[in-house]
């Protein structure tokens, strides 16, 4: 019988070929001139085949779904049951901050585009921030299911975690503001979901926007995003590029799109074509139906979601499976608002889509934990809570 987790995790699988393709088809150029015959096609057909199936994408997107399977099958309460030094979270915080830190150290940190925001071993690079992101969840989800009943607290019950938001959003903000603000909406949801006041958290979302504000404005690039976002059309070969090549490519897509791999903005038009402007690509090769498809399998996966979550009996696995699903979906919908130029511009990735290695693992691994949850109730599995009495969690 096909269960929420089996729905979740192929819809997942959809998105990351989905993903495969176009990012495998925006490195693909129209028009070669070297084709004359039909074999010639034929053999540039079985060498594109070939390197298709043995890229580093190709490779990516294999070990992304391994690492789903492999999650699914963890038991994700062993974060909360552990006890002292047998917990693995406090050395998943302190490794992931560290390693935040060591991007910023010359010789060990890599600047891709004027941030620093990659580490390098070797051929493989990485960005630390996305392992903040999801142990971050993990961590309030963990700290709401143990404080449940007295988050409403402020010393007691709000003020650690916000600490610890406080200093993962401040170590990301240097070069990475959207991340830093994705991860703060997600956990101040996460603790309002886990039993805090809505007046407690506006009052800290004051501070909070303060500091988005200042980081804005104190960044001349980001400002120019902003000029570029309210007039495109004031510079439209400089700060104003962006916005207008990924409105051109969603119109030129039409209803039913040029074609796979016929698209024209990525031939050097488009910049960050298969990262964070992907979704502009799929609109003009495979139009408004492309440009659906994708939000179908979105919204497909936050229901689901929310489905695993109404089920879930435990605080802790209630909130980790929330606090996964809001971050892909949130996600997922700024980098479409960025690419229809309904936000300014900010380099966020579509997840599962957008060309990533780490990116993909993870936000795979994490969908996997969800559809454990999924799998852990229906082998009837005993619901842990703290001995705290809480009110209902709320998973509006």
């Amino acid at each position: 019988m096909i269960r929420s987790a089996h729905i979740m995790m192929l819809t997942a699988a959809a998105l990351l070929c989905f993903g495969l393709l176009m990012v495998q088809s925006a490195g693909m150029y129209v028009g070669a001139t070297d084709i004359q015959t039909t074999a010639d096609v034929t053999t540039s057909w079985t060498n594109y085949l070939s390197k298709f199936l043995t890229s580093s994408t190709a490779l990516h997107a294999a070990l992304a779904i391994l690492a789903m399977l492999f999650a699914s099958r963890i038991n994700v309460r062993q974060f909360f049951t552990s006890r002292g030094l047998t917990n693995p979270l406090p050395y998943l915080i302190l490794i992931a901050f560290a390693l935040v830190i060591l991007t910023q150290v010359p010789g060990i940190g890599r600047e891709v585009n004027a941030s620093k925001r990659w580490l390098a071993i070797g051929t493989f690079t990485f960005q630390p921030s996305e392992i903040v992101k999801w142990v971050m969840i993990l961590a309030i989800a963990y700290w709401c299911a143990r404080k449940r009943g007295i988050m409403h607290r402020f010393l007691p019950g709000l003020f650690p975690p916000i600490i610890l938001i406080a200093i993962a959003c401040g170590l990301i903000v240097i070069e990475d503001l959207g991340t830093a603000a994705l991860i703060g909406l997600v956990s101040f949801c996460l603790l309002y979901a886990g039993g805090a006041r809505i007046y407690q958290l506006i009052l800290l979302a004051v501070p909070a926007l303060a500091a988005v504000y200042y980081f804005i404005t104190s960044s001349s690039y980001r400002m120019d995003r902003i000029t570029a976002f309210l007039d495109p059309w004031a510079d439209p070969q400089g700060t104003g590029f962006h916005p207008i090549q990924s409105m051109t490519a969603i119109a030129e897509g039409g209803l039913f799109g040029k074609g796979l791999g016929n698209g024209v903005r990525k031939l050097g038009y488009l910049p960050e074509d298969t990262t964070d402007f992907i979704y502009a690509i799929i609109c003009e090769e495979l139009g408004i139906f492309g440009a659906i498809a994708i939000i179908v399998l979105f919204t497909v996966l936050l229901f689901t979601g929310l489905g695993i979550i109404r089920e879930t009996r435990d605080t802790f696995g209630r909130l980790v499976a929330l606090g996964f699903i809001l971050t892909i979906t949130i996600q997922a919908l700024i980098n479409v608002a960025v690419v229809t130029v309904v936000i300014p511009t900010k380099g966020i990735a579509l997840p599962l889509v957008s060309k990533g290695g780490t990116g993909w693992i993870l936000t795979a691994f994490a969908i996997g934990l969800v559809a454990s949850l999924d799998n852990a109730h229906h082998l009837e599995a005993s619901p842990i809570d703290s001995p705290l009495e809480s009110p209902q969690l709320s998973t509006a």
